[in-house]
């Protein structure tokens, strides 16, 4: 990408899911956390770090009047464009990958991480800007076995990372990237690009950018978002 050119920064939110660990008919992105949404915790740290990014948050349609209502009541200021969400989290992107038409960066993050940082955001995004690609990793704290046909057996935890989101990427990069026809492997948008050839950059995650998916994630959150307020 031309340093000549001006940087349009992207934000890709895949928010279609339906939470089923959660034991909740409420989408878990919908669920209240400290008194809001969750997902509008994660779109008010993202948009405070960037003001200017554009926001592109995939949605199933059948929540679309539901997102509308948040969006109206706590969202109003931030450039966001709503996407018809696809049957995987890798339709769901790849339908809002469409919609990039510079080149730039784009930050694709989980609606249900809302405890992401400034810190961890603007890493991301200066990973991206120097390779083409940033994914936020932290280390495996609890002891790995791998189930075998008989058995299992020992895997050492030093060799494996757990995997986060904001993940970054050149524009172009991951646009040609999702190209590809989707494979059940394909679980974030790392493992597409790797699986179009690409070289995957990690960086230092955080221990605190839990994904919300039960109700004693839920519960950890409360704690966290009440500790470390983010912005209203």
């Amino acid at each position: 990408m031309s340093t000549a050119e001006p940087l349009t920064l992207y934000v890709v939110i895949a928010a279609g899911g339906y939470g089923s660990r959660m034991n909740s008919s409420v989408p878990k992105q919908f669920l209240p956390l400290n008194g809001k949404p969750l997902m509008v915790h994660t779109l008010q740290r993202i948009h405070a770090c960037w003001p200017d990014a554009l926001f592109f948050v995939a949605l199933a349609e059948e929540h679309f009047s539901q997102w509308k209502k948040l969006r109206k009541k706590y969202l109003s200021q931030l450039n966001i464009t709503e996407v018809k969400g696809g049957a995987t989290r890798f339709h769901s992107v790849k339908n809002c990958l469409r919609h990039l038409r510079k080149p730039g960066i784009v930050v694709i993050h989980d609606a249900c991480r809302p405890l992401v940082s400034k810190e961890l955001l603007q890493r991301c995004l200066n990973q991206a800007l120097r390779t083409g690609c940033a994914v936020p990793v932290v280390d495996v704290q609890d002891s790995l076995r791998e189930l075998l046909t008989s058995g299992s057996r020992h895997r050492s935890r030093s060799r494996f990372r757990l995997v986060q989101t904001p993940q970054c990427f050149d524009v172009q990069l991951i646009k040609d990237a999702y190209q590809q026809t989707f494979q059940k492997e394909f679980t974030d948008d790392a493992s597409v690009l790797e699986a179009a050839g690409g070289i995957i950059h990690l960086i230092d995650g955080e221990p605190s950018n839990m994904k919300i998916t039960t109700p004693l994630d839920l519960m950890v959150a409360e704690k966290l978002i009440a500790a470390f307020p983010g912005p209203e």
